[in-house]
């Protein structure tokens, strides 16, 4: 008895370290703990993974993506024409009206796909044969990439275009910001990302949602909060193989924890190891991003500010995938 009772209790601290271990350090996190539509993805970043704790367990909310036989894998483009989605600005949408995508893991000289398997069935490539240019549309940036498989993808100004299994209806951008990587397709194959000069800035179209991304133009995509406020990471904490904060005190009062934020209430943001923690200091539960904690700068005065970039040498704004800007890990 006693040896079966010590046998039980390793089985269990090994499943209980291998729980941890998938939530902040592997690929694969445990399917309870996916959000509601997300999708796996093997092989890249195609789309997001939940693996964070308090995130929304699959449900009815939940879709599978397509099976190769599925129409929306092989509908023609048609003639491509320009919309206007809210929050996004204008995008190239094909002749059911359904938005294109493009992959910031693609190449547009030469034009070349990295999507395909499994993310081919999140991600359909658009055919290339019989699209033709609508109004608004400039034939010239029109073209085609071979890929592996032979098929032709159309092309719009060099990038590969895609649909997004989860756009059931014309109009709908679900897929923009997917992973910090997936973005649709504006009518110069450039990404649309709307907003204007405010949302760049850090203003009000970011500050709609608990978290989201800009584009800074020193620092490239980072994360800014509801506010537009940036957020940073300390390099002195730890992610792995649970999330650990190493400010406190003091150092609280110049970087204010970003306190849970629902992933539902996100763009742009990487799902992987989007989870929150108990603080051991009684501060309540933090956020991270890839289980990294995430803070703002009591010295950043307004939407845009970086000031806290590089200070100290350990505290550096946060990519949408949770790497730092501008410092190794």
């Amino acid at each position: 008895m006693k040896t079966s009772w010590r046998s039980a209790s390793l089985v269990a601290s090994a499943a209980a370290v291998m729980a941890l271990t998938t939530a902040c350090g592997q690929d694969s996190p445990p399917a309870a703990s996916q959000n509601v539509g997300a999708t796996a993805a093997p092989g890249g970043d195609y789309g997001n993974i939940g693996a964070g704790v308090g995130n929304a367990a699959g449900g009815a909310g939940a879709q599978a993506s397509p099976s190769p036989s599925s129409p929306s894998t092989a509908n023609p483009a048609g003639k491509l024409s320009v919309s206007t989605a809210e929050k996004v600005g204008k995008v190239v949408t094909d002749s059911l009206g359904l938005t294109l995508y493009r992959f910031d893991q693609d190449t547009e000289q030469p034009p070349k796909s990295n999507c395909d398997g499994d993310c081919a069935k999140t991600w359909p490539p658009v055919p290339a044969d019989d699209a033709e240019a609508g109004e608004g549309i400039d034939k010239a940036l029109l073209g085609s990439v071979t890929r592996a498989d032979g098929t032709k993808q159309l092309t719009v100004g060099g990038w590969p275009a895609y649909r997004y299994a989860k756009d059931v209806n014309a109009g709908d951008v679900k897929g923009q910001g997917v992973g910090g990587k997936w973005y649709a397709l504006a009518p110069d194959g450039k990404k649309a990302q709307g907003g204007g000069a405010g949302a760049e800035a850090g203003g009000e179209a970011a500050g709609e949602l608990g978290l989201s991304t800009r584009n800074d133009p020193k620092l490239g995509e980072i994360v800014v909060d509801k506010n537009g406020m940036t957020v940073y990471r300390f390099k002195k904490d730890e992610a792995w193989p649970k999330p650990v904060s190493n400010c406190s005190g003091e150092c609280l009062k110049k970087w204010p924890l970003v306190e849970p934020v629902d992933f539902a209430d996100t763009k742009g943001i990487q799902e992987k190891g989007y989870m929150i923690f108990e603080r051991t200091d009684g501060k309540g539960k933090q956020q991270t991003i890839n289980c990294s904690p995430i803070y703002t700068f009591a010295g950043d005065k307004a939407p845009g500010d970086t000031n806290g970039q590089g200070v100290g040498g350990t505290w550096y704004a946060v990519r949408p995938d949770g790497k730092l800007v501008g410092a190794s890990e």
